[in-house]
């Protein structure tokens, strides 16, 4: 079984120039359904969060202006959606799917967030499509309920997850690993916990030994008992945002490394899908869909 979280609020209508990068989140589960990766019993549709999870990670303040519409122009722009009721229940629902998923990961050891990834909401502020960070929300969640004591975030997002960062800057709990492009999106870069900065057109072989050197010291270093995934595809070469050149199968290899690690240390973890941007959604979904699979394979 992967407990895989799923929104049907993404397939409200979208404002014109936001409805394709929301077009995976509709078809890629119909994918893992039609090839038998999943069942329709693995998706589960999570409902609105308490918001006293939302408040232990995001100022009052900024949040209450979310759910009133009230964002000044200058913040509704740095997010880059306009604002609307069913984009903010969205973005709690997401939230919850990965404070969810991450319960359901202590119980079978994986589940997934088809959406989620949201590393660029601040504890004050959203930005790049970003309103409120699931996978930081989720981790404080285990934190406060006691479930867990030490959390490594493992974002592999093409883009540096600033936000995440800036969360847990001051949190020992919680410690923040992202490998992402030097010159892409944020320009300005937070400071992780651990930084690996890539120079653009990185191809398979430079990353995945860059990943392979780190990855495995870094849990015997730190010993978590818990992980968060953010296993964007955006690192392809035929990404739009992306600026390395990974392919499709050093993609796979990098999911496959990552979760047979948690699996060899029995880590639980949690995994959401984050960026995808190539021109094709065909290569999008097959991208992502490679992350599923090797799930699949690993943890069955």
């Amino acid at each position: 079984m992967l407990p895989i979280a799923f929104h049907p609020l993404f397939k409200h209508p979208l404002p014109e120039g936001h409805r394709f990068p929301m077009l995976k989140y509709e078809l890629l589960p119909q994918q893992l359904m039609h090839e038998g990766t999943a069942l329709a019993t693995d998706f589960f549709e999570p409902a609105i969060p308490d918001l006293e999870f939302i408040y232990a990670v995001h100022e009052k303040a900024y949040v209450e202006h979310l759910l009133n519409l009230t964002l000044s122009p200058k913040a509704v722009r740095k997010i880059g959606f306009p604002l609307s009721a069913g984009l903010i229940e969205r973005e709690l629902r997401i939230a919850n799917g990965t404070i969810l998923g991450a319960l359901k990961s202590l119980e079978t050891g994986i589940s997934f967030n088809i959406a989620g990834g949201t590393h660029h909401a601040f504890t004050n502020r959203g930005e790049a499509f970003c309103l409120l960070n699931d996978q930081a929300i989720a981790a404080q969640y285990l934190l406060s309920k006691k479930l867990v004591k030490k959390i490594v975030i493992v974002d592999l997002d093409v883009h540096q997850g600033n936000g995440t960062a800036e969360i847990f800057e001051k949190n020992k709990a919680v410690f923040t690993f992202s490998m992402h492009g030097k010159s892409n999106y944020p320009f300005k870069k937070e400071v992780s916990d651990l930084d690996i900065s890539l120079p653009d057109s990185t191809m398979d072989s430079f990353y995945l030994n860059q990943l392979y050197e780190t990855l495995p010291k870094l849990i015997e270093q730190e010993k978590p008992d818990f992980i968060f995934y953010l296993a964007g595809v955006d690192i392809l070469e035929t990404d739009k945002l992306g600026k390395l050149s990974c392919t499709i199968e050093g993609c796979k290899k990098r999911d496959q490394f990552v979760l047979e690690l948690c699996k060899k240390h029995e880590i639980p973890v949690q995994v959401s899908m984050g960026g995808g941007y190539s021109p094709e959604i065909k290569t999008i979904i097959d991208a992502h869909a490679n992350t599923f699979r090797i799930a699949h394979s690993v943890f069955h």
